[in-house]
């Protein structure tokens, strides 16, 4: 849920339970993973768990690097670190993987059904929308990776973590790659209010 979504989900008496937090659908695939392939489902949060060897292997394949370091989410799952290039590299795999295969047959799934990956409010949903074949997803403390669908890629990370400035980032990115779409500047357009109206915007300076 989004801010303005929750709020709402609140107001109508609903509480705050993890089955509504965004990685809650993450969660439930990784216990289908288990429940699958016979695996325990009470640790599967465990990096020594199969199924997280497995997403561990996963993920060096698709970066082609190695895993430099694994911490913790914010919802518990191990989270695994690698580098912006390795990062572009795994979203570039999931665009150009052959048909059928396991990595398109999840790049294809995300970018038929944009408002699974983002809801309907964000950008990464807006650009799989309207460019034909882009893959697109922001993650926590302000990462962003795409992939285009001539398997062009591009991955950045805001320092501090903030997110007001991935959108004016990521609509200069896409300019230099060639993409001006409408939906660029819906993206790029990060206005800065004072007193209920507008007064300056947030650019990228590159």
């Amino acid at each position: 849920l989004d801010p303005a979504e929750a709020e709402t989900y609140l107001a109508a008496g609903h509480v705050r339970e993890r089955i509504t937090m965004n990685c809650s659908g993450k969660h439930a695939a990784m216990l289908a993973a288990c429940a699958v392939n016979g695996w325990d489902r009470a640790s599967y949060l465990d990096p020594a768990h199969p199924l997280q060897q497995l997403v561990h292997q996963v993920v060096e394949e698709a970066a082609g690097e190695p895993v430099s370091a694994v911490g913790t989410d914010g919802c518990g799952a191990p989270l695994m670190a690698i580098s912006l290039v390795g990062l572009a590299r795994a979203f570039r795999t999931f665009v150009t993987a052959d048909p059928g295969t396991a990595e398109r047959r999840v790049g294809d799934a995300m970018r038929a059904h944009p408002e699974y990956v983002a809801g309907t409010r964000r950008p990464d949903t807006w650009l799989m929308r309207e460019v034909p074949g882009a893959l697109s997803k922001m993650g926590a403390e302000a990462v962003q990776a795409v992939a285009l669908a001539d398997g062009r890629a591009l991955a950045f990370k805001i320092d501090d973590g903030a997110t007001r400035a991935l959108g004016p980032v990521l609509a200069r990115s896409l300019r230099l790659l060639g993409i001006d779409a409408p939906v660029v500047s819906r993206i790029g357009h990060a206005p800065l209010l004072g007193g209920g109206g507008e007064v300056g915007e947030i650019r990228a300076a590159f």
